[in-house]
């Protein structure tokens, strides 16, 4: 058997990244505690091991697809308190950053390397091995994963030091359910008012549409610090103001909607009225002590 991958946790995206990794012509050793779910895998041609301590007895590489932090947690504890010493782990289960810190500090004192590569996207692109992943660890480490995860990948955003994977998936993932919440809203409202879902979708998908405060004001208004001219905080403060009042009157709640207008409000008592409405960027700028401005 030539330097197998391990594989810990073999369910609906474990199973998916397995079969990717077969269908790449590599030999697959899994564990998962479910009978049913080690049943599925060996059917697909995953060799089973016994536990995830056995896993590390017979593999070098280890990937981890697991459903908690806790569960990462102790699969590391395991795999180290047995005495084995893979050369990497690979956690691509959707831990906090603190948890891949965690586990990269317990293996680190142990000689072991630990990346964090979280995934985006679904079991399709993870079956057919075209995954992207946000990827955080040191440059040797992730030296040691990328022949790995280049079996899997689409692409690969190397993203700075571990738990930075993680982190990015958590953002990216936190932003997809707010605009979803959004986009609910809003299309409660513009069904009420009788406008077709396609049309809305339509609307939405121009260029000048959902796309626009990305693009135009995050990654050119915010990245070049540039606030003036443009849609001005007390022209979106009124817009804000009547989307919530058309809301009322057609008897739908809001509720991202409505937390998103209490910045507007902030910002146009603090005088920023004529600033372009990017310019909220600023308060986050001074609660966060971050900056946006691109180096």
């Amino acid at each position: 058997m030539t330097n197998p991958i391990g594989f810990i946790g073999l369910g609906n995206a474990g199973a998916s990244v397995c079969k990717a990794l077969l269908d790449k012509g590599q030999t697959v050793i899994g564990f998962d505690l479910s009978p049913e779910r080690r049943k599925a895998a060996a059917e697909i041609g995953v060799t089973l091991a016994d536990s995830a301590a056995d896993v590390a007895s017979k593999a070098d590489r280890i990937i981890l697809s697991l459903p908690k932090p806790e569960a990462s947690i102790a699969v590391v504890e395991e795999i180290l308190a047995a005495g084995h010493r893979p050369s990497i782990i690979i956690e691509t289960s959707t831990v906090t950053p603190a948890t891949a810190i965690a586990c990269h500090t317990r293996c680190r004192a142990e000689g072991v390397g630990f990346v964090d590569a979280a995934i985006a996207g679904g079991v399709a692109s993870m079956a057919s091995a075209k995954i992207t992943f946000f990827l955080g660890g040191s440059p040797e480490e992730i030296a040691l994963a990328r022949p790995v995860l280049d079996l899997l990948a689409e692409r690969i955003f190397e993203l700075g030091p571990i738990g930075a994977g993680m982190g990015t998936k958590v953002v990216n993932n936190g932003v997809m359910h707010a605009v979803m919440v959004v986009l609910i809203e809003a299309f409660a409202m513009s069904t009420k008012l009788g406008v077709p879902v396609q049309t809305m979708v339509d609307i939405l998908n121009r260029e000048e549409g959902l796309m626009r405060p990305l693009v135009h004001r995050v990654q050119e208004r915010m990245a070049d610090g540039n606030y003036t001219g443009g849609m001005s905080v007390s022209n979106a403060r009124k817009d804000s103001v009547l989307a919530l009042e058309t809301a009322q009157n057609l008897g739908v709640p809001l509720f991202a909607t409505l937390a998103s207008h209490t910045p507007y409000e902030i910002a146009e008592a603090k005088g920023m009225g004529d600033l372009d409405y990017a310019a909220l960027a600023t308060l986050w700028e001074d609660w966060a002590s971050v900056s946006f401005e691109k180096k």
